[in-house]
């Protein structure tokens, strides 16, 4: 073999080395720089690095979701479930309970113009969302202020944080002693998912 033709041969040998090494480079930056698109992409300006999600197509998806995942999603909705019986037993047992009164209430309130002649008998006390079951609610405490045995019917109004009226409700106490104590409980079972504010309107004794 002549000094030119090895000489050939160990150009190409040395291409060819380069070549591999070349590609292996550009392969490893291609790689690099997928990873880098999936979490982060650079402003045109060259300022501060912001995040951009990864967004996988899933129109052929065929796996099957993760045993947890599962789980998860059935204790959410024994939660749901479990927060609904516990709104609707409150509900049911708080209307059972002053469901006659209610009814002599709100016929008494028909013909009240105004604030009636009873508010400053009346106060109100939050019910934790925990006991009520998620629902609004407030204890109405009566006191007959007079020294007689009296009715009273007391209208609550249920409020957004603007001050705009979501619900309304009736509740009321008879033959309640001069000087003695009712609280019967009022509840709103709209807007469940946000904090209302309750407030008397009217109170009448009659």
């Amino acid at each position: 073999m002549n000094r030119s033709h090895a000489g050939n041969s160990t150009r190409h040998t040395t291409a060819g080395r380069l070549t591999a090494a070349t590609a292996l480079v550009l392969t490893a930056g291609a790689v690099a720089g997928l990873a880098a698109c999936s979490s982060s992409s650079k402003t045109s300006s060259g300022g501060a690095t912001s995040a951009t999600p990864f967004s996988p197509a899933t129109a052929s998806f065929s796996g099957s979701v993760p045993s947890g995942v599962s789980s998860l999603a059935s204790s959410a909705q024994a939660a749901v479930s479990s927060v609904s019986a516990a709104a609707a037993s409150f509900e049911a047992s708080v209307s059972a309970a002053g469901a006659k009164a209610q009814a002599s209430a709100s016929a008494a309130l028909a013909d009240v113009t105004g604030t009636g002649n009873a508010v400053g008998d009346v106060t109100l006390t939050g019910v934790p969302k925990a006991t009520s079951g998620g629902l609004n609610a407030v204890v109405v405490t009566i006191t007959n202020s007079t020294s007689s045995a009296a009715n009273y019917a007391v209208r609550i109004d249920f409020l957004d944080a603007s001050g705009a009226k979501v619900d309304s409700t009736v509740v009321g106490v008879q033959h309640l002693a001069a000087g003695q104590k009712a609280q019967p409980v009022a509840f709103s079972t709209k807007d469940t998912d946000v904090a209302l504010s309750a407030k008397v309107t009217t109170a009448q004794r009659y």
